[in-house]
């Protein structure tokens, strides 16, 4: 679900009502204008136009006086009030609630960092792309960028927001209907923009009570030869230089985080879906997928990849 006109939470519906309106509206006065030109267009052959008024009789003057005035008017009219339409809509949808469930969101080329928000820090989980929110319950995203702008975007959800380098931002919204809701980087953001998406999954909140504590805890040991030789591998071949798996040495920053990988829809930020081909294929060459990503290209064996796709594959 990726629509505007699919809305999936008040603060959606409320824009989505707002621009059924101005649609509305501008197609009418579209439909008027051009009703009335062709009827001028119609007019007899040799009687003289609006250009020569000059000639024209006063009854005449008058009358255009008052349709253009009351052309004015109305025009005046209906801006003044989408004005304060859009300045009612706005303050709605800043009215936050004071208690809400937090999720810190960072832009990087091209991915989501996501963070949900704790006061004791050693509980705060951390996670990439895919975002599971309470049905029913007040979310509030807080903004930011580490390279340039990004702009999130869930048209089902909320209009849109940028992330502006060295600035914060925030929106709030409930989702009310459960769902999987695909949300995009609407800020062209260098060159693979058109592959930074994101997934937000609205659900019950017992189901989302069930994920936060599944999500927070590290993925056991890998339990066979071969998943444990891709443990080695993934720690060995460099992966572990940039991302982080809960339970192991592996704690970098610089790429998202792959505790739970394979509970995700998607990898490469929406790019691809998450199956055991596709994972590999990205780990072997991403430039090849993704051109300009700065994960760089594994020259594993295809006993070494088999072995590392095992083990990635127990990260759920």
């Amino acid at each position: 679900m990726h629509s505007a006109f699919d809305p999936a939470s008040p603060q959606a519906r409320a824009i989505a009502h707002l621009w059924w309106w101005m649609f509305g509206v501008g197609a009418s006065v579209w439909l008027i204008v051009v009703v009335a030109m062709f009827l001028a267009l119609r007019g007899k052959r040799g009687e003289r136009g609006p250009d020569d008024l000059s000639h024209a009789s006063p009854e005449l003057r008058t009358r255009l006086e008052r349709t253009v005035k009351g052309a004015l008017f109305v025009t005046v009219l209906i801006l003044v009030g989408f004005l304060a339409f859009d300045f009612t809509v706005g303050r709605a949808l800043a009215a936050a609630p004071t208690k809400m469930l937090t999720i810190e969101l960072t832009g990087h080329q091209w991915w989501w960092e996501v963070q949900y928000a704790d006061t004791n820090p050693s509980r705060r989980l951390v996670t990439a792309n895919e975002m599971h929110v309470p049905v029913g319950r007040p979310v509030q995203f807080r903004f930011q960028s580490r390279d340039v702008i990004h702009s999130f975007w869930a048209p089902s959800l909320h209009g849109k927001r940028d992330l502006i380098p060295g600035y914060s931002s925030s929106l709030w919204f409930v989702a009310d209907t459960p769902g999987v809701y695909r949300g995009q980087c609407a800020e062209f953001c260098g060159l693979q923009h058109a592959k930074m998406a994101f997934v937000i999954r609205a659900e019950p909140q017992a189901d989302f009570d069930r994920w936060l504590e599944a999500s927070a805890a590290s993925p056991p040991p890998p339990s066979d030869s071969t998943a444990a030789y891709g443990q080695r591998v993934f720690m060995s071949a460099g992966c572990a230089v940039c991302h982080t798996i809960g339970g192991t040495q592996a704690q970098a920053t610089v790429g998202p985080v792959l505790t739970h990988l394979k509970s995700r829809m998607t990898i490469a930020a929406g790019t691809l879906t998450n199956t055991r081909e596709n994972l590999g294929r990205w780990v072997l060459n991403p430039q090849q997928i993704k051109p300009g990503t700065q994960m760089p290209p594994s020259p594993l064996s295809t006993v070494q990849l088999d072995a590392l796709l095992a083990y990635l594959e127990t990260l759920k």
